[in-house]
């Protein structure tokens, strides 16, 4: 073992070494781009020493994923404030904090959607991601409040309604999307635009 992982492991800080270097690599070439030797490379470590804390690529995937589930859904409830002062203005803000996450913590983000090879069996990946869903949940249902009970449609079904307009508007203007420079409109204005008119078709807001 080299001087400097030695200096690693006595400060706990190789598995932190490990996930910075698989956030660029992501960055450069995608989720499925590197190998854990690369990582290991990056990190300035052995190509063994990774094994002592992930298996292999899907493991330190779905590691990168848990941390930035936590990450998002923290930056998600602080956009929302309870919902306030105003609900519609507050979930506008939830919408907002979405997509600078997604560009600020892109590395994170596409490991947290990746489907081809993620570890869904990595513990705390299901319990961070259903966090994140539940703010939006409870952002949803805040909304919903505000039609008659016997109007509402189903919570879980206006969330990932929700959730996939605005993960398609943060995907299309992700870091690195080539087609983003022929969109005339912001990812925000966009988004706004797109969850009112969402809304006014709900009943939410008056048409």
């Amino acid at each position: 073992m080299s001087k400097r992982e030695r200096a690693g492991y006595h400060h706990g800080n190789l598995r932190h070494a490990l996930l910075e270097a698989a956030r660029r690599l992501i960055e450069e070439k995608g989720t499925s781009g590197f190998t854990l030797a690369e990582a290991a490379r990056t990190a300035g470590v052995s190509a063994a020493a990774p094994y002592r804390h992930f298996k292999d690529r899907s493991d330190i995937l779905g590691a990168l994923a848990v941390e930035g589930f936590d990450a998002f859904a923290d930056q998600l409830e602080a956009a929302w404030q309870d919902g306030e002062p105003e609900p519609i203005d507050a979930f506008l803000r939830v919408g907002r904090a979405y997509l600078t996450f997604a560009v600020d913590e892109s590395a994170a983000y596409r490991a947290m959607f990746d489907t081809s090879d993620a570890a869904g069996e990595v513990a705390g990946l299901r319990r961070a991601s259903g966090r994140a869903f539940d703010v939006l949940r409870n952002c949803v249902a805040a909304l919903l409040e505000r039609m008659p009970a016997k109007e509402r449609p189903p919570v879980d079904l206006v969330a990932v309604h929700v959730w996939a307009l605005t993960h398609g508007t943060a995907t299309l203007f992700a870091e690195n999307n080539p087609g983003r420079g022929r969109v005339p409109i912001s990812g925000n204005d966009i988004l706004e635009s797109s969850v009112l008119v969402y809304l006014r078709g709900l009943g939410i807001l008056p048409r």
